[in-house]
């Protein structure tokens, strides 16, 4: 549904534009009176219509409750419209295509009133007492005394639209299987919410089982595990059932579109750079004897060693005089920092200053090592020393150029745990919303060479 209504809203768009043609508005914008006829726009589908349900998803669009605030849907609504607008934009763009802007703009504008028109006829009819008795849930609990206390409350709290508890049941209480089939018949019971938190398998398992019979759902919670980090789900291994216990981010769209993302941005940053680095590439041959590029084992994706580049700023026996100046170490923890290091070249001052040196590190990239944001890579022999086990979290996601470290005061942090921390930070709030503005603010703190020593 939301896809055709952002494929209506194209076409509404341009009709919008057409029967405003001789309005004063458009030559003051610099628009012209008359536009292409429908038919030119028609390519766009291409892209509006298999990425915009992408968008939504990766706003959040489709992870809120069954009836969301207004606020928290026009906000997703808006920054899906707006990158939808902003996409098509840049695709015109890249592939120099002139078609009246107009339209675009008016897209986005469209695309939005008919979502959240679509959003508040559906809101209506959930409220109605129709939509109430075909959608809402009907549950029983089943469990211990405390367990389905606390569910209830949870549920209260996040889904009071969505669900109605019915009945409750003691698990711990005699032959509660048999007072679970009175229930279900007395109340036509949607769904069973099952907590094993603190009671026998044996007992979970009768439930299952009348459940089964009856032909009604069961929905386990899975929390007589006690986790302080990792989020829980159920997935499929080869047909068989299985609870994962996940504390970095899971494999979604989002994903998928940062991998995109990714390769894209390293290829066309290489392609525009190109000649700027081979330029860097011939000022470091010339002014300091050596290679040009600097290449060390770091720890990759879950700690597995890989091979970084960078363009070489210090002298080519740093590795020997770094034992010399271990006593100057700044940065608490295994990691090595040294104001004006001695070992830095003058030509490579200023490429680590403006960070040009890391460039070559989006062949890493390209080469899937690494990505455009993530924990910065620590060399292998660093990771070795970590104190902490748990700091090794920081390896549950690819490493990249740029990371919330890097933003947040760059080298100007001198404690280790610090850096950790704020590494776990960008993994438990991952977003592709997160990535892009962590881009966006290494802009400036490259160009002004904001930390840098």
């Amino acid at each position: 549904m939301d896809t055709c209504l952002f494929g209506v809203s194209l076409w509404l768009a341009h009709l919008l534009r057409t029967v405003t043609g001789d309005w004063a508005i458009w030559p003051l914008l610099g628009g012209r009176g008359d536009i292409e006829p429908f038919s030119d726009f028609i390519w766009l589908y291409f892209i509006i219509l298999p990425f915009t349900p992408l968008l939504l998803d990766w706003s959040g669009f489709y992870n809120r409750p069954l009836i969301a605030s207004r606020r928290e849907t026009a906000w997703q609504l808006f920054k899906a419209c707006s990158l939808a607008v902003v996409g098509v934009i840049l695709v015109m763009f890249v592939l120099k295509i002139a078609l009246a802007r107009a339209v675009i703009i008016l897209f986005g504008l469209v695309s939005l009133v008919s979502m959240m028109a679509k959003e508040e006829l559906l809101r209506r009819w959930l409220l109605s007492k129709y939509g109430q008795d075909q959608l809402r849930s009907r549950l029983i609990l089943v469990g211990a005394r405390e367990d389905t206390d606390r569910v209830r409350q949870d549920l209260a709290e996040s889904a009071p639209h969505d669900v109605e508890i019915v009945a409750e049941v003691d698990i711990n209480n005699a032959n509660p299987a048999s007072t679970l089939v009175e229930l279900l018949h007395k109340h036509s019971a949607t769904g069973v919410i099952l907590s094993a938190a603190h009671t026998m398998f044996g007992q979970v398992e009768k439930t299952i089982e009348v459940c089964e019979r009856e032909g009604v759902e069961v929905w386990l919670f899975a929390d007589f595990f006690k986790t302080q980090i990792s989020r829980t789900v159920l997935e499929e291994f080869y047909g068989r059932p299985m609870l994962v216990f996940r504390s970095a981010p899971e494999a979604s769209w989002q994903r998928v579109l940062k991998e995109i993302i990714d390769v894209v941005g390293a290829f066309v940053l290489l392609v525009l750079l190109a000649v700027p680095l081979l330029g860097v590439a011939l000022l470091i041959k010339l002014t300091s004897p050596g290679p040009v590029l600097f290449r060390q084992q770091r720890s990759g994706l879950h700690g597995r060693p890989f091979t970084m580049l960078k363009f070489r700023t210090m002298v080519s026996n740093a590795d020997q005089l770094k034992l010399e100046l271990a006593v100057l170490n700044e940065m608490s923890g295994p990691v090595f920092k040294v104001t004006n290091d001695p070992r830095v070249t003058r030509m490579g001052w200023f490429l680590r200053r403006f960070s040009i040196d890391e460039l070559p590190q989006l062949v890493n990239v390209l080469r899937g090592e690494m990505s455009l944001v993530g924990p910065r890579p620590l060399p292998v022999d660093e990771v070795d020393r970590f104190d902490d086990p748990s700091d090794r979290r920081r390896l549950s996601v690819k490493p990249g150029l740029t990371c919330l470290w890097q933003v947040s005061g760059r080298n100007n942090v001198r404690s280790f745990k610090d850096w950790v921390r704020l590494d776990l930070e960008y993994i438990d709030h991952w977003s592709l919303w997160l990535d892009l503005k962590i881009l966006v603010r290494t802009i400036p703190v490259v160009f002004l060479g904001t930390g840098a020593r």
